[in-house]
């Protein structure tokens, strides 16, 4: 190796991500921590903070807020013909009297208690509207309150209300379209919703906002898994997130700003400077530590824990978790990111945030290790959909159907419910510190997002864990099989951090996606 690229290499630190703050690093600590605020400052920095008065306003343990309700509005739009001698009276369709429509009525409201009640995920399904016109929809006087629109389109009143203009697609909410085929009496739009609605009698999609794959036919299944969908995206589109160290990217100087504009993310930023008081401050505070220490005792009596690190480590990972609960707590949030997590954080914690970080997910917040704003709406949006803690991870390279992802942050309640065993190690990169080696379950599905530097298209795919190992990399670590060609993952492979939960919500992601916009290739 030329002498130069040897002291090129001996000056890299090692890191999971390449931003160059990493190789300022090495600098004092009041010079790091002026550069890293003034990166910060690019948004509004939070400052002024203190731990007396954030234990003030939250004296118990704060709890992570519960996701908002996906409130929805059901519309019954239906045809009332009346018989013409010698005319075509009436369209297709099993609804043609005032009984059937009563009946119709009492059908779908049984169906929507059945559909509330099969969520996993918060619904607010407001009452039921029989609309036939226009004019009746501007009269209904709760659409405002609703995220959905759920139209049962049995039929209209002359065509104004589902014709040319187009008054349901006019509201701008997302829509849902229902018709029977063999659910109950066949609806008219059953027949017109192609050409008549979607194409308004043209050979390509004419309706703004609404498209093919908001059309149901007859499965209420096929509606819930669509609700969930948009459930997660309500709760991520204009959500507030703590940036600890101010947002960043991984490579990617615009990811804050297109995450600002994507996804209407309101990113508060708590400067470096900031944090470190706050941590000094709860590490002299004697009620803190003691609750600190006795949340890692507990943690640590589980049987599926095995402590291979300093407890004292541990037990600083709990009061710093306790500090992030109250600046979260403080701005209204159940989210958070941590800037230069591998750096800046130890000296000031005298510990690593890999097993805050965990510990965090477990308890339905949603935090993040290196303010990454390239994956982090990605994060945000799967745990809102799945109501699961998620893995942001580092992927391998692709090959004999198979991926290792790894990071050191990964939480143990990934199917939302269990605690997987758990090894708590030191972070890898530094040998020091506390992180899990969460011993993943093997045959589990996983739905894996693949984020895009530029916000214009992810990929994704869902596999399966075959192995959980313990490879000289990032201490979690699975390797997910896959059923598609190698090469093919590889060519097309966008943006770096990967997002992993439990489960299978591939059809769920792309349906949300598609309202931001954003393009979703998925691989099967």
């Amino acid at each position: 190796m030329p002498e130069s690229d040897r002291e090129h290499w001996s000056r890299v630190r090692p890191h999971c991500c390449p931003c160059s703050s990493h190789e300022r690093a090495s600098a004092g600590d009041s010079a790091r921590l002026g550069l890293l605020d003034a990166a910060a400052l690019a948004g509004v920095a939070l400052t002024g903070l203190s731990w007396s008065g954030l234990v003030a306003a939250e004296p118990d343990l704060p709890q992570a807020p519960p996701r908002r309700p996906l409130v929805v509005k059901p519309i019954f739009t239906y045809p009332l013909p009346h018989r013409a001698p010698q005319t075509s009276w009436r369209n297709w369709g099993g609804i043609q009297t005032q009984q059937d429509i009563e009946a119709e009525a009492a059908r779908i409201r049984g169906e929507l208690d059945k559909l509330k009640a099969a969520a996993d995920f918060p619904l607010e399904v407001l009452p039921l509207a029989q609309i036939r016109t226009a004019a009746e929809l501007a009269k209904v006087d709760d659409l405002g309150r609703a995220d959905t629109i759920l139209l049962y389109a049995a039929g209209d009143g002359g065509g104004d209300l589902m014709g040319s203009i187009n008054p349901i697609a006019a509201l701008g909410k997302d829509t849902i379209l229902f018709v029977r085929h063999q659910s109950g009496p066949l609806y008219y739009w059953y027949e017109g919703m192609m050409a008549r609605f979607l194409h308004q009698h043209t050979d390509d999609l004419a309706v703004k906002g609404i498209d093919y794959t908001d059309v149901v036919v007859d499965s209420h299944d096929e509606i819930l898994w669509r609700l969930r969908a948009l459930c997660g995206l309500r709760n991520t589109i204009g959500s507030r997130i703590v940036a600890i160290g101010g947002p960043s990217g991984w490579a990617t100087p615009q990811a804050p700003d297109l995450a600002r504009k994507k996804w209407k993310l309101d990113i508060q930023t708590v400067p470096y400077a900031e944090l470190g008081k706050l941590i000094q401050q709860a590490q002299a505070d004697q009620k803190t530590v003691e609750a600190a220490r006795r949340r890692a005792a507990e943690y640590l009596k589980d049987s599926g824990v095995k402590l291979e690190t300093e407890k004292g480590f541990v037990e600083r990972c709990f009061v710093l978790e306790q500090v992030f609960r109250a600046l979260m707590a403080r701005f209204g949030t159940r989210a958070i990111t941590i800037n230069e997590c591998m750096t800046t954080i130890m000296p000031m914690a005298q510990t690593t945030a890999c097993l805050t970080l965990s510990t965090l997910n477990d308890a339905g917040y949603l935090a993040f290790c290196e303010s990454d704003f390239v994956v982090v709406p990605a994060g945000i949006l799967l745990a809102n959909i799945s109501n699961r803690p998620v893995f942001l991870n580092d992927p391998t390279y692709p090959h004999d159907g198979l991926i290792t992802l790894a990071h050191c942050t990964a939480p143990r309640r990934l199917d939302g419910k269990t605690l997987d065993p758990a090894r708590i190690v030191t972070h890898f990169e530094s040998d020091y510190g506390a992180a899990p080696k969460v011993e993943m379950r093997k045959g589990e599905r996983v739905t894996n997002i693949i984020p895009d530097f530029k916000a214009e298209r992810f990929a994704g795919f869902v596999g399966e864990i075959v192995a959980a190992p313990f490879l000289p990399i990032c201490r979690s670590q699975i390797d997910v099989a896959f059923k598609f060609p190698d090469l093919r993952l590889a060519e097309d492979m966008p943006g770096f951090h990967w997002i992993t939960c439990y489960g299978d919500y591939a059809r769920e992601v792309g349906y949300a996606l598609k309202k931001i916009p954003i393009g979703w290739r998925v691989y099967s």
